[in-house]
């Protein structure tokens, strides 16, 4: 075995890091953005759900699921300000 051959066999398993890296990430972002969008979903329930009582309603359309799917969270906070002063 010589040089060449050890350094194409290191080359190789670089290339397969570097396209395993490449595969992972976008994986990632799609976990976070399905994790965002159940959260949100639910959050916008359940705040539908107690709120009916105290008279606060976010109305459930296609733009308030997607700030709430991909923010999580801090969208459904941003919907109720929004509302609130809108």
């Amino acid at each position: 075995m010589g040089i060449s051959t050890f350094l194409a066999f290191i080359f190789g398993l670089f290339l397969l890091y570097v396209i395993g890296m490449i595969l992972v990430i976008p994986i990632k972002i799609i976990w976070k953005l399905i994790i965002n969008g159940v959260i949100g979903g639910i959050l916008l329930l359940l705040f539908n759900l107690i709120g009916k009582g105290l008279g606060l309603f976010i109305a459930i359309n296609p733009i308030t699921a997607l700030i709430a799917g991909f923010l999580g969270i801090p969208g459904v906070i941003l919907l109720l300000i929004l509302q609130k002063f809108l």
